[in-house]
């Protein structure tokens, strides 16, 4: 009888400590998004690794920045380190709009002198408002031909989040993701 109860207690034990296990987190990743081909670009465009304000350098989702208090998505995660995801999402935005030009990342394998680099800075993604998302970023460009030329702008970027919870945060910051590639593609392809 002494070593039902003790067993009883054992399996009670570990059923409480099953219950208070906290839930898997969801994982979000940032989409490519369409925008205009243009012709005419460098032919090789080296993207630097995207650079991050601290406070966005996390797994947590930071929803909004409010009276200098973050508003972090608790369970709601991002898929990889947001610098990584922003680098590789660039990336792939740049390509589709720039089709004649090889847009690689330069922290990969591919090691060719490109004609331009771009490098960016994203100094904030959130919630500007219930329903408004806002992306700042410093943007370099370098171009190497026909003449060195150098770039740089800040680029603010506003989107309309459509919808409710961090699904529609997610899409609207692969929105305003797509705005910036277009604004750099403008740059390198004027």
């Amino acid at each position: 009888m002494n070593l039902r109860r003790r067993d009883g207690a054992s399996l009670a034990a570990l059923a409480l400590l099953a219950a208070c296990r906290s839930e898997e987190p969801a994982l979000y990743t940032l989409l490519p998004a369409p925008g205009t081909p243009r012709r005419g670009g460098p032919r090789n465009v080296a993207v630097r690794e995207v650079s991050l304000a601290r406070y966005l350098d996390r797994v947590q989702i930071v929803r909004s920045v409010d009276e200098f208090r973050l508003a972090v998505s608790g369970n709601d995660w991002w898929g990889e380190n947001l610098n990584t995801m922003m680098t590789r999402l660039l990336v792939e935005n740049l390509a589709q709009r720039l089709p004649g030009s090889n847009v690689f990342a330069t922290g990969g394998a591919i090691s060719v002198t490109p004609e331009a680099t771009v490098e960016v800075n994203l100094q904030r993604l959130g919630q500007a408002g219930p329903e408004t998302l806002a992306m700042t970023a410093q943007v370099a460009v370098t171009l190497r031909e026909p003449r060195r030329r150098e770039v740089t702008r800040t680029e603010a970027l506003t989107t309309p989040i459509i919808g409710t919870g961090t699904p529609a945060f997610v899409a609207a910051a692969s929105t305003a993701a797509g705005q910036l590639a277009d604004a750099i593609a403008s740059i390198l392809v004027p």
